[in-house]
């Protein structure tokens, strides 16, 4: 009963997360001081703006190396493209802000 307890939490605050990680539209307007908004996803792009402090964390580092080996350096203006499932992404991000 606990651990379905503990699960129904952990999905409730990825839930939340996401929600205060989307921002709809593409209008850099919305990208807070101090954030910048990714591309997350395979086939289908979500966009999350993250904290740019974000940027320097080592399992985040793994993944801008992933973005640089898809994309390479020439992305277009307006967001960082990231070659991982938007699951894996909030994962992460729900480790760096517990941090």
């Amino acid at each position: 009963m606990r651990g379905s307890m503990g699960a129904g939490l952990a999905a409730r605050a990825k839930q939340r997360l996401q929600r205060s990680l989307n921002l709809s539209g593409a209008n850099s307007n919305n990208v807070p001081k101090g954030h910048l908004p990714v591309y997350v996803g395979v086939r289908h792009k979500t966009r999350f703006v993250i904290p740019i402090a974000y940027l320097n964390h080592p399992s985040f580092q793994e993944l801008l190396a992933l973005a640089e080996e898809e994309f390479g350096f020439g992305q277009p203006a307006g967001g960082l493209s990231i070659p991982c499932t938007g699951e894996y992404f909030l994962n992460l991000v729900l480790f760096l802000s517990s941090q």
